[in-house]
């Protein structure tokens, strides 16, 4: 059984019974975030604790469920062509399910464009999944909750390869950013208590869980609500009192919330990932103020430096906009020129969209798709450069490598990855000698041979047994 989620393929996990009855095959589709997919695992968790079943095909499902995206208007393309798709391909009589972002801000307009949608589900409202599969009659459970937290004992299945899962700790945003709409889709910053937390990291430690990946709009905010202080750090510190081995990851940690407090706690525990994920957005002054960042430029490098320093071997990727409104060519220039001297190990390029509920979209100086367009290029070919000459680094080192499958483009070769990569947002490694790999989803001691861009290729040298490596060599 399969689950479908952002252009790809995750599996279900293979115990699962086929049931016999009809009428009761779900599709499911997860647009977007990470954060998305929790909740989508969760509105599959209560459907299978349900009697239902999913497949992966199109035409054999009586239900189709799409969680869509709403944060730019090419996420909301997306979210409309993936609707589209399923009205296509569905038989006659299933029924369409739209839930998420997309349906708490645009719900009338899916309504004009889509009126075969059977049931609209909130962005807060994911535990009514069962209510909108069972109702005969068209509907909608969509409330002023924009955002889900699951409490107590809500069912998820989760839908990534067994050996990583996310784990959400909040939802929402305090941040104001001028470009950006996730304070109103979302609502403000809400976090789990802690007690929650660990009682869901637990549960998937019990599901052999290897690598749980943190997640947030802003992980550094955890709590802050609450005006609990170090709240972050006191959760991971509970967190590392389990006598088990695992890798623990962060998304994403804004450049201001980077204590040394939480540096010093990263650099106390191997399996905690050296790696952070830090949108910084842009380096010069004046753009950062009218991005409405809470960070300068003298504070980010300054915080490179301190990773730098207090965490060796640590792997930052971080975010960059090109052509927000007024961005001169000189001010674009800067962040070429800090992209070299700052080298960070990967960078998310984004072109400013033009969101018209931000901010940003009432200010003078929009610039043309031709300008960001090549500034992006530009930019791109700057920092592939950069990524590169870091990644020629790792040749002649042996890595801890999860080893999680074959390689899509080849029976003979293997794909896995290292701390510095995060699933479905990094590179990977690839492996070109995988003959002493005896199960996927373990972890191996790989010798890095080459790089091919933002891969890097190596072969398996033996299994690990203690699950604490970083570097050998």
């Amino acid at each position: 059984m399969i689950l479908q989620f952002i252009g790809g393929i995750l599996r279900i996990f293979p115990y699962m019974k086929r049931l016999q009855n009809f009428g009761n095959k779900i599709h499911f589709v997860s647009l977007g975030c990470a954060r998305n997919l929790v909740d989508t695992e969760v509105m599959l968790g209560i459907l299978l604790k349900s009697g239902y079943e999913v497949t992966e095909q199109i035409e054999h499902a009586d239900y189709l469920v799409v969680n869509t995206c709403g944060f730019l208007a090419s996420a909301r393309k997306e979210s409309c062509d993936t609707i589209d798709s399923l009205f296509t391909g569905k038989k006659e009589g299933a029924k369409v399910i739209v839930a998420g972002c997309m349906v708490q801000k645009h719900k009338e307009e899916l309504k004009t464009r889509f009126p075969g949608i059977h049931y609209f589900l909130g962005s807060g409202d994911m535990e009514k999944i069962l209510e909108a599969v069972r109702s005969d009659a068209q509907g909608e459970a969509v409330t002023s909750a924009r955002s889900y937290l699951e409490w107590g004992e809500i069912p998820r299945q989760l839908s990534t390869p067994k050996h990583y899962a996310y784990l959400k700790i909040a939802e929402g945003c305090a941040k104001q950013c001028a470009f950006c709409i996730i304070p109103k889709i979302k609502g403000p910053l809400r976090s789990k208590p802690q007690e929650q937390v660990l009682k869901e990291f637990d549960a998937l430690l019990a599901q052999e869980v290897h690598e749980v990946i943190l997640i947030a709009q802003d992980l550094g905010d955890y709590g802050k609500e609450r005006k609990e202080k170090s709240a972050l750090e006191n959760l991971v510190r509970e967190m590392l009192k389990r006598k088990k081995e695992f890798w623990l990851r962060f998304l994403y940690l804004y450049p201001d919330e980077i204590t040394e407090e939480l540096l010093t706690l990263m650099a106390s525990d191997s399996r905690i990932c050296a790696y952070l994920d830090m949108p910084i957005q842009h380096i010069n002054n004046t753009m950062l103020k009218a991005m409405r960042r809470k960070t300068s430029r003298e504070q980010i490098i300054a915080t490179i430096q301190m990773l730098r320093a207090k965490l060796p071997g640590a792997v930052i990727r971080t975010s960059l906009m090109v052509g927000f409104p007024g961005e001169t060519e000189e001010q674009f220039e800067e962040m070429v020129k800090f992209v070299k001297e700052y080298p960070l190990d990967n960078i998310g390029i984004f072109k400013y969209s033009r969101e018209e509920e931000s901010p940003s979209a009432k200010m003078e100086g929009h610039l043309g798709e031709e300008v960001k367009q090549a500034r992006f290029e530009k930019l791109a070919t700057a920092q592939m450069k950069v990524t590169r000459k870091r990644n020629r680094a790792y040749i002649g080192k042996t890595l801890k490598v999860i080893v999680e499958g074959y390689h899509p483009d080849s029976p003979y070769l293997m794909r896995g990855r290292f701390y510095g990569q995060c699933p479905e947002i990094d590179g990977q490694v690839i492996i070109n000698d995988g003959r002493k790999v005896d199960a996927f989803g373990k972890s191996y001691e790989v010798e890095i041979t080459d790089v091919a861009d933002y891969d890097l290729i190596g072969r398996v040298l033996a299994p690990i047994k203690e699950q604490t490596l970083r570097i050998l060599g």
